[in-house]
């Protein structure tokens, strides 16, 4: 009997050590300081995540720290180094590598950093799903969440949404990724879930505006009003 090329084609996923990167910058005073982390969205990069979380009014209280997706390539256009998450491809695999990357991120900055127990995960676009991750998935719980265009992922649901700190889930009115119909979608399970969320509905579209700023803003200085 023949067997075709097909048939003995072998798919293998062998694990692979590679490093990732991540940014961060103090507050003025000797702390301990709260933990701000970020995810930032395709294509992106750390540097850039971090300039974008300078713009939140009172942030400078924070310690800032932008992780960078494992993923890099080169922007075509301008030559730059960014990243990604993550694709469909072995999909499973790369949330667990994520995860205990972000994990390690987490664990490093406690350890070096002068920062307190106070923590708040953020993220942008397709940093949105490592973020919810994260704030689901990585250590003790956080004290809140972030979330601007993008939706909670099927494996966080699957697990349970009550482990989720306060949510702030944030989109522009314009927004042809994140829609309407998937944040109202979002809110309903987040709310069923036990899960305590703020909205906010901006003119603009995929992208950051100052009434999501000062949003964000407020909101963290809501974390930092609680105690413990």
């Amino acid at each position: 009997m023949e067997t075709s090329a097909t048939e003995l084609r072998l798919v293998r996923t062998p694990e692979a050590r590679v490093h990732g990167r991540y940014v961060v910058e103090l507050p003025e005073g000797s702390g301990p300081h709260p933990l701000l982390v970020g995810f930032h969205g395709y294509g992106e990069n750390a540097e850039r995540h971090l300039e974008a979380l300078r713009t939140i009014p009172g942030v400078e209280r924070w310690a800032r720290c932008a992780v960078q997706a494992l993923h890099r390539f080169y922007n075509t256009k301008t030559g730059e180094v960014v990243a990604g998450w993550m694709t469909k491809e072995d999909r499973e695999l790369a949330i667990a590598d994520n995860l205990a990357y972000v994990a390690g991120v987490v664990a490093s900055a406690r350890r070096e950093l002068p920062v307190s127990g106070k923590l708040v995960y953020f993220g942008y676009s397709q940093g949105v799903a490592m973020a919810y991750r994260a704030a689901a998935r990585v250590g003790e719980r956080a004290d809140g969440l972030v979330v601007l265009a993008g939706d909670v992922p099927p494996d966080v649901e699957e697990g349970g949404l009550a482990v989720l700190p306060a949510v702030l889930v944030a989109r522009g009115r314009d927004d042809e990724w994140y829609s309407q119909s998937k944040m109202d979608a979002d809110v309903v399970r987040l709310r069923g879930g036990g899960v305590a969320v703020e909205t906010l509905v901006y003119d603009g579209g995929h992208a950051w505006s100052d009434a999501f700023r000062a949003a964000a803003g407020r909101f963290l200085d809501r974390r930092l009003e609680r105690s413990g």
